[in-house]
């Protein structure tokens, strides 16, 4: 059993794991109460800080939702003056106010530290050399990973979003071994390679990527380990709880290990809200146990998964968080028919002759809605009217079956769709009429 952790957290029994989550929740809780959302929702519920005797009674306490967030903007949901607070973090919104998170010092150290041992666990160390390839600014995976790879003590590349040709030159001219990146730009930065006459396995030195920050499937994974010839490990993580950090996959690649001496997890069904077995899918609800500036109390982060059970040989005794399957509010409804974008990039992978990129669009035509699916064509596309006939003939197959509606489906040469340089990917585009 590997015993070379970070932190020596990592492998505490359940039962002193437990212990201190309960410690840091009553800190938690009282610290929440200096918030006047938080006075108002534990009055209206009857409740006080004494009626919370064990973890078990976290059931009674208020969710916060993302509204809730943002019907407090800017700076109403601080458990500490502002004058304590060292930085702001908000997430993007398209409309209407964004949700914005407070940081102290010490929650900009623990969550540099959480970073730290997220990258440790799956073999980096200060003899790296780290390239970042997300935002900064207000996005918080610029920032996260930056602060936690210089923690650990890594040579660090700032090399932010975008710019494809430079960062392969950074990563040559650096001698880069570790990349942060987004799972749909890492396809596009293998395309760029390839157009460039790079091959990453020979020119470059790179053999770990993180990668995280939207859906992505076990099939995407491992094209991207192909492509790059690395190993890709899944990071999950989200403004509201910090930024990344929350939960990282370690190096046997079957789950996420969620810090549970930093947060709390609840998986719990996103209609009843009431509370869902181990290993039954679930919306994600999580609590913080390490947060000064802005305490969340069960935080509906509307990402759906499920606990894994049983123990992981790597020797962590914090519970694993399977793959997501999405969010349930990235849920499409089309003819009665609950459909996930991350459905159908798992049958689109699964064709060597696609690419990575692709598009949903949903509109309503004579009253009916459609869905059209254009998905472009890989290296090893074809050129042939049949082949292309009955390429698009199968993967219509493939997609019925999975999500139980037929689409229509496009082949488009590679390039054609927006790509994902610079940020996430566009996936679905809903242009139905609403009445």
């Amino acid at each position: 059993m590997n015993k070379d952790f970070y932190n020596p957290v990592e492998g505490i029994s359940r039962d002193e794991l437990r212990k201190l989550q309960y410690t840091r929740l009553q800190k938690t809780i009282a610290s929440a109460l200096n918030v006047p959302f938080y006075q108002k929702a534990f009055k209206a519920l009857g409740l006080s800080a004494s009626d919370i005797r064990s973890l078990d009674d976290i059931i009674k306490l208020p969710f916060t939702t993302k509204d809730d967030l943002r019907n407090n903007y800017p700076f109403k949901m601080a458990a500490i003056p502002l004058k304590d607070c060292v930085r702001v973090h908000s997430s993007s919104g398209t409309t209407g106010n964004p949700t914005v998170v407070l940081h102290s010092k010490n929650d900009l150290d623990a969550w540099a530290e959480l970073v730290a041992r997220n990258l440790y666990m799956v073999g980096v160390r200060d003899t790296d050399v780290f390239q970042n390839t997300s935002g900064y600014g207000m996005f918080t995976g610029g920032l996260g990973f930056q602060y936690g790879a210089e923690k650990l003590g890594c040579l660090t590349v700032p090399a932010a979003a975008g710019n494809s040709k430079r960062q392969i030159k950074f990563m040559k001219d650096f001698g880069t071994t570790v990349v942060h990146i987004i799972p749909s730009y890492a396809t596009r930065l293998a395309e760029v390679m390839a157009e460039e006459g790079v091959d990453p396995k020979k020119d470059l030195k790179i053999r770990i990527l993180a990668i995280g920050a939207e859906p992505h499937t076990e099939e995407q994974r491992k094209r991207i380990e192909e492509l790059l010839g690395v190993k890709a490990y899944n990071s999950f993580g989200m403004s509201e709880m910090c930024g990344p950090g929350v939960a990282f996959e370690c190096k046997e690649q079957n789950g996420l290990h969620i810090w549970e001496d930093n947060v709390i997890v609840e998986i719990v069904n996103p209609v009843t809200l009431q509370p869902v077995p181990d290993g039954e899918i679930g919306e994600l609800v999580l609590t913080t146990l390490n947060r000064e500036a802005m305490p969340l109390i069960r935080y509906r982060t509307r990402d759906l998964t499920r606990i894994i059970p049983g123990d992981c040989p790597c020797g962590r005794t914090h519970r694993r968080l399977a793959r997501f399957q999405g969010r349930s509010d990235d849920m499409m409804i089309l003819k009665g028919v609950n459909i996930f974008p991350i459905q159908i990039e798992k049958i689109l992978m699964g064709y060597k002759e696609l690419g990575s990129n692709f598009l949903i669009t949903l509109e309503t035509i004579s009253n009916n809605d459609e869905m059209t699916v254009e998905v472009e064509l890989g290296e090893l596309g074809t050129d042939n009217v049949g082949d292309l006939k009955d390429l698009v003939k199968d993967i219509t197959r493939k997609l019925k079956d999975e999500i139980l509606i037929t689409p229509k489906v496009k082949l488009v040469p590679k390039g054609s769709l927006p790509s994902a340089e610079g940020g996430k990917a566009v996936r679905v585009k809903d242009l139905r009429k609403l009445f």
